[in-house]
């Protein structure tokens, strides 16, 4: 087969494969061009295309003890949960780069676990241990399984953050007299700074959007807001849901955007 054969085949599976991602895309964000139009209509009907266009569904939503309960709390629940799964999550995966230890794959294999087992049975898990323990409605519950089911996401940027460290400044730094805790503080945190911000930034999305751990272990007073959306929609058609997927939406692009710059700008370990 000829050189120009095969640049006029490469040229074709290129654009066949181009082609086929557009239409995916396309096909994931088809919602969207639904959803966002009609949050931007009247508080009176939902209705697309809306027959007037306003911000009422958004007066409604920030005004409204019904939803700005929820959302303080999935606030409130998503920080904590950031702090707490980097606080773990950084020192176990910089642990997990840099030593070896007995049982290492084996602990590494159930931190990881969670991004393998299916949500629910995740959830319905945590709900049975912790209705033995009777946390089961509590804000701790709530956190705890969040932080649970975070860390893997938190590790994988963490480790993909140290794996491109210059290791030589390590090694300096303990031949200068470090110890390990202020080495790891003032050498390696300063260049894990872009992976601590990405890796924060996700689990606080995670944290803020999840919704089937979040439906299994809260309880009256501890509605998040992704479950105060999902009974909302099996109870009532309320127009404000739009407004919120909107919100949502709208915060999760501005997360992804920033760990997409973040990354452009970060320098390659030499």
């Amino acid at each position: 087969m000829s050189d120009t054969i095969k640049d006029t085949l490469q040229l074709r599976y290129r654009r066949l494969g181009t082609s086929l991602a557009a239409l995916s895309y396309l096909f994931l964000l088809a919602p969207l061009f639904v959803v966002v139009p009609i949050a931007f209509g009247t508080g009176s009907d939902m209705s697309f295309p809306p027959k007037d266009y306003s911000l009422d569904l958004f007066r409604i939503f920030f005004s409204s003890p019904d939803w700005t309960g929820p959302l303080l709390q999935s606030a409130k629940v998503s920080i904590i949960t950031m702090i707490v799964t980097l606080l773990t999550g950084v020192p176990a995966a910089y642990g997990i780069a840099r030593y070896d230890f007995p049982g290492k794959k084996l602990i590494s294999a159930l931190m990881m676990s969670s991004l393998v087992v299916p949500t629910i049975v995740t959830a319905l898990g945590l709900y049975l241990y912790f209705s033995v323990l009777r946390i089961n409605g509590s804000t701790f519950a709530l956190v705890l399984g969040h932080v649970i089911y975070t860390t893997p996401y938190v590790l994988v940027m963490i480790l993909a953050g140290i794996q491109k460290l210059d290791r030589n400044l390590e090694f300096g730094a303990e031949l200068m007299g470090a110890r390990p805790a202020r080495m790891f503080v003032t050498v390696v945190l300063p260049q894990l700074v872009p992976s601590l911000v990405a890796a924060s930034l996700f689990a606080f999305l995670i944290s803020f959007d999840e919704v089937v751990i979040a439906w299994f272990l809260s309880g009256s007073d501890t509605v998040t807001l992704p479950v105060k959306m999902f009974s909302s929609i099996r109870w009532e058609i309320s127009p404000v849901i739009a407004a919120v997927s909107t919100l949502l939406t709208t915060m999760s692009l501005v997360v992804s955007l920033i760990v997409a710059s973040m990354r452009k700008t970060t320098p390659a370990a030499g």
